[in-house]
């Protein structure tokens, strides 16, 4: 790495972690139902902050009277807000430096230019969540967006790091390739029950209510949306709707899993003997923590935890995929 680009490799390590905040943020945003916490976008009730003097609440509620001020709700809707715009401020300045650099192949431009796009929609898909009433399809979005928007940053900082090098396709390359390919439609799965208020209807385990298949409801489960529901919040779909949605990302969490394990065994093959450890590591920490959110009924830390190790399995398989690009050790 040229020592020029040791900043912009700098700056993309620290949006990694700022965007790893951010995912959390957001995350527990959703889970405390403050998802609607302020009313209005980007501001909260009109300010910049969220209204705590008489004066300021008198106002919000004139202003909202169909949404009374509710502090513990509305901070930490704002925050996510304040960490997601910083986030948005880094990522333009690492498209700044990379529209400088364009004359120079070994760093990236297309890559930060493609974020610096992402976050701008990012910001459109969090105003619609609050204009549309957390309307599933785009909390959904919004959330795939947020771990879209942390991959690619490790991706950028990969690429800084190797000089923009190439990546070489192989037989296992394109095995961690179709591998993060099923770990995103499992996050949208996951993001879609999210959205859905649906992570808690199946108490039971492995079982749902009673029944290891229990009665499925396809078109109910999957429909983007419900005419004349203003606000989704708490969700709007009936109790075969959910059930499906819970059943459909437990069947998608076991094919998951199977995948992962054979990719891990081909790793070992392959001599990646620490990649293979800490895939497995991270799919076991994740699988108990999915496990965990039934069993104990969606305690606030474990749900938590369990949208971060889901980020962070795809931060694995998106550096799986980079590295066995660039180092491949024997042909499968």
């Amino acid at each position: 790495m040229a020592k020029q680009h040791s900043f912009s490799y700098k700056l993309a390590l620290f949006a990694i972690a700022l965007a790893s905040v951010v995912v959390l943020l957001g995350a527990y945003t959703r889970l405390v139902d403050a998802g609607l916490g302020c009313p209005d976008w980007p501001g909260c009730y009109g300010f910049i902050s969220v209204p705590d003097s008489h004066e300021e609440i008198t106002q919000a509620q004139a202003a909202f009277p169909h949404a009374p001020v509710e502090a513990d709700k509305a901070w930490p809707e704002m925050v996510h807000r304040y960490f997601a715009g910083t986030l948005g401020l880094v990522i333009a300045f690492i498209a700044l430096i990379a529209v400088r650099h364009r004359n120079e192949p070994e760093h990236p431009l297309v890559l930060p230019v493609i974020l610096l796009a992402l976050v701008v929609f990012q910001a459109a898909l969090g105003m619609w969540t609050v204009t549309l009433g957390l309307l599933p399809v785009v909390v959904m979005g919004h959330l795939l967006g947020g771990f879209t928007t942390l991959s690619l940053l490790l991706l950028l900082f990969l690429r800084i790091r190797d000089g923009n090098s190439p990546a070489y396709a192989s037989p296992l390359r394109n095995l961690a390739l179709t591998g993060l390919i099923i770990v995103v439609l499992q996050i949208i799965l996951g993001g879609w029950t999210s959205a859905n208020y649906a992570a808690i209807i199946c108490t039971d385990f492995p079982g749902c209510q009673g029944n290891l298949i229990p009665p499925l409801d396809f078109v109910g489960a999957f429909q983007l949306h419900t005419a004349g529901v203003e606000s989704y919040l708490g969700g709007h779909l009936d109790n075969a709707a959910r059930v499906t949605i819970h059943w459909i990302h437990r069947l998608g969490a076991l094919l998951t899993t199977i995948y992962l394990i054979f990719l891990h065994l081909k790793l070992m093959q392959a001599g990646h003997k620490k990649l293979a450890g800490w895939l497995m590591l991270v799919l076991l920490a994740q699988i108990s923590l999915g496990i965990s959110n039934v069993v104990f009924s969606l305690p606030l830390p474990v749900a938590v935890a369990h949208n971060g190790v889901a980020a962070l399995l795809l931060l694995t398989m998106v550096y799986i995929t980079h590295t066995v690009g660039r180092r491949v050790r024997s042909v499968i």
